[in-house]
């Protein structure tokens, strides 16, 4: 098997995006990154062997001409809020176009390039029996992304479902923890609704470390970290380790449905109706890690109080230095 040594990495300036493109920078691996906003990717840019492109994704073109000349595309793509379709539109405008449309139209461009390999960022709580029906846009729309890659038996294909992300600049505990430095208490839908995060860190050491692993094709993995805690557990902890801990009020069936449906409204919506049923199944995993991965994934309660220290700024600096620059 030829060696990995150009990586596109598409949704690569992201959240998620951000660490795995480092880890593989750091390694001294190629890596081709687009986006619709060179600017926002910056931090990227001042890594040596990292290719930044402005470009959108929007047609086939486009993506054949990101794709030549690598050896391996990785898809981190995802959104968590999308308006409803209709009536008979399962997924709505947004979730078709990132969970559905851009892995079949990545499938086809690596076919197109004679790429075989391919690493896909799905989401637990997808299920592996393509009758059962998920309980929110968001999932239906993850599994029916997931069955364009499974169903292309010319990729050497590796799937990945990771619980709920953190990381410093992650968009959920830092979204509870600006909440709490806001409002004098937080009204909270599904309390009892269970996580099992993982830190961003370890979930890009993972995605990294099969791209050359054979044993890793055709397989699908689910990623967690090594404890489970309620939803209210969780914004519990982000207040305390903002240094703004607020009282916690439970929302009753009905009232938080209400609630969602008004949260939804917002620019940036902290809570959406889609996520609270994804929600009314529990994000954990009774799957053993595979040594394959070749990782031991961090506790939240021990990653999670220095994740507030410091800002962008010393990121920023961190990258840099690893850039040697």
């Amino acid at each position: 098997m030829k060696r990995t040594s150009r990586i596109l990495v598409i949704g690569g300036s992201g959240f998620i995006g951000t660490h795995v493109v480092s880890q593989l920078a750091a390694r001294g691996l190629r890596v081709v990154v687009p986006t619709r906003h060179r600017e926002r990717a910056r931090h990227l840019i001042v890594l040596p062997t990292v290719d930044v492109i402005e470009t959108r994704l929007g047609s086939a073109d486009a993506l054949d001409g990101l794709i030549s000349g690598c050896d391996a595309v990785i898809n981190l793509v995802g959104v968590l809020h999308g308006q409803p379709g209709g009536p008979k539109d399962p997924f709505g405008v947004e979730f078709r176009r990132a969970h559905v449309d851009l892995p079949e139209a990545i499938v086809r461009a690596c076919q197109r390039a004679g790429v075989r390999r391919l690493v896909h960022v799905s989401a637990l709580g997808v299920s592996d029996d393509p009758a059962v029906s998920g309980p929110s846009r968001y999932l239906r729309s993850k599994a029916a992304g997931e069955a364009h890659i499974r169903q292309s038996a010319d990729l050497d294909w590796t799937i990945f479902r990771p619980s709920v992300v953190f990381g410093a600049d992650d968009a959920f505990l830092n979204l509870f923890a600006s909440m709490q430095r806001k409002l004098p208490l937080v009204p909270l839908a599904r309390p009892q609704a269970k996580f099992q995060p993982i830190w961003v860190e370890d979930l890009a050491r993972a995605i990294v470390n099969v791209i050359d692993r054979p044993t890793t094709f055709g397989k699908t993995y689910d990623l967690v970290g090594p404890q489970v805690f309620t939803l209210r557990e969780l914004v519990g902890m982000a207040g305390t380790w903002g240094g703004h801990p607020r009282p916690i009020i439970g929302l009753p069936s009905g009232i938080d449905r209400m609630v969602a449906g008004i949260m939804e409204m917002a620019p940036v919506p902290p809570m959406t109706i889609d996520n609270l049923d994804s929600m009314s199944i529990d994000n954990v995993s009774s799957q053993a890690l595979s040594p394959e991965l070749g990782i031991t994934p961090s506790s939240l309660q021990t990653i999670g109080p220095a994740m507030f220290a410091g800002g962008n700024e010393r990121r920023y600096g961190q990258w840099r230095e690893q850039a040697h620059r």
